[in-house]
């Protein structure tokens, strides 16, 4: 396994970081993992050097935080981990428990390290942003959240670049922590980033760690056409390749357009050439991006988290590269 700093900051994070989100409570959601089935992926991801792991209050209700915790607490001492979760979704029925208000951040960041079993976050991310709520609000009370010791680095996650710059002007401005790393939606079959965002960390020296690499499995090349109408009625195609493909509603609203199905065919066709996997081959594209720090990479299969971890190795060249990149079609702004 590489490791590189996230962005400027001095903190090493492997080259793939595991997103955690599979990893919880089959009741959140038909594809999470319950804790036993989901102890195994922790313990592969650190066997192949993984050190940075990435979950979010929200990630089954808190249940994710908690397998997150106590499985790695097993697995080896508190510093030899990055660990990052995200704030800003509901996580009650109350007006106060959503967003980035201050009561909201500095109660969300005591109830986080409580499931996790944590004394600190290493990377603390606001999951989208607030403009229900005034920037200097929220970017006072993160930064109190850095200075209290319970969380070492900011991120933030999709917004407009625009949202982003003026958050870390604000911060600039008063002598507060700045974000620094991104985690956008961006892949293959998205890639609107590279018209403002990407550009944007790039310049600033923000790390970028993408959600979504591989189009929540759509750039594995098993989905189908006639998937998309039943999961976008909220009903399940029982004839997908996976359980997640046939009843995850949103990878459908993000992607299955003519273009996608035609991206995706050129990925199996680069894996069918050089015998590897499709998804290996989207992964490989994107770490080769220009800014791109550490993808979040999830598996529900142990064999799936081999196969990323070998993608690293892999070098596509210049043709490989224009072959992926020219069915590429304008979407419209998604995952914000």
């Amino acid at each position: 396994m590489d490791y590189v700093r996230l962005g400027t900051s001095g903190l090493n994070v492997s080259r793939l970081c595991l997103g955690c989100m599979s990893y919880g409570t089959s009741r959140w959601r038909r594809w999470v993992l319950d804790e036993p089935d989901s102890e195994p992926f922790l313990r592969r991801a650190v066997e192949l050097g993984i050190n940075f792991f990435d979950t979010a209050d929200m990630y089954s209700e808190g249940e994710s935080e908690r397998v997150v915790g106590r499985a790695l607490a097993k697995l080896g001492a508190r510093e030899r981990f990055v660990v990052a979760t995200k704030v800003f979704h509901p996580m009650g029925d109350g007006p106060n428990d959503r967003g980035l208000s201050r009561k909201h951040v500095l109660a969300a960041i005591d109830a986080s390290l409580q499931r996790l079993g944590m004394d600190y976050v290493d990377l603390y991310i606001i999951h989208r942003f607030d403009a229900a709520t005034p920037l200097e609000e929220s970017m006072e009370a993160l930064h109190d959240v850095v200075r209290s010791g319970k969380a070492r680095y900011l991120g933030a996650s999709s917004m407009y670049a625009w949202q982003f710059a003026k958050a870390q002007h604000v911060a600039e401005r008063h002598g507060w922590t700045r974000f620094v790393s991104m985690q956008n939606h961006y892949n293959l079959v998205y890639r609107e980033e590279e018209r403002e965002m990407l550009p944007l960390c790039r310049d600033q020296g923000v790390g970028v760690t993408p959600w979504s690499p591989l189009a929540r499995g759509f750039l594995a090349g098993n989905r189908q056409p006639e998937d998309t109408a039943l999961t976008r009625a909220g009903a399940a195609a029982t004839n997908a390749a996976t359980t997640r493909a046939g009843s995850d509603g949103f990878a459908h609203q993000l992607y299955y357009t003519p273009g996608d199905f035609e991206v995706a065919r050129r990925a199996a066709g680069i894996a069918t050439r050089r015998g590897i996997a499709p998804v290996q081959v989207a992964l490989a594209w994107l770490l080769q991006q220009p800014g791109i720090t550490s993808p979040i990479v999830g598996a529900t299969r142990l064999a799936q988290l081999d196969e990323l971890a070998a993608a690293i190795t892999i070098s596509l060249d210049p043709n490989e590269l224009r072959e992926l990149e020219e069915p590429y079609t304008p979407h419209q702004i998604l995952g914000h």
